[in-house]
């Protein structure tokens, strides 16, 4: 199987836990949320960790179809926001590169946001 997937985004979930410590590939993860990012075969897990935890690389195991980056809790409503407010929405999973381990839009124009929702609630 390929070392790298792209796949679209079509559903999501949001995980909020006190805290969890789990072993993740011989690193120490706290782990408070996860945000986990659902496609047609493929899924990514966006960790947010405590600031006291370890931060593996990003992870892709392609016999799964599944893969893990792991973020500083704080960022997760980053992650939230654009899967809430931006369509499409694109998952990486590079097994290659796992820095480049990532959940994209597409070009929009720029200044589209707000105004362009209220214009559809308008008509």
């Amino acid at each position: 199987m390929p070392n790298t997937a792209v796949f679209q985004v079509h559903e999501y979930m949001i995980v909020l836990r006190q805290l969890e410590e789990m072993d993740f590939h011989g690193s120490t993860v706290r782990l408070r949320g996860i945000v986990r990012c659902i496609g047609d075969e493929f899924t990514l897990d966006v960790y947010g960790c405590t600031s006291d935890s370890d931060f593996p690389q990003p992870h892709f195991d392609s016999d799964e179809k599944k893969g893990h980056m792991f973020v500083p809790f704080e960022s997760i409503p980053v992650f939230i926001d654009m899967l809430r407010n931006e369509k499409p929405i694109y998952a990486h999973l590079r097994g290659d590169k796992p820095e480049w381990t990532s959940i994209t839009t597409t070009k929009e124009p720029v200044g589209e946001g707000e105004d362009a929702m209220l214009g559809s609630a308008r008509s």
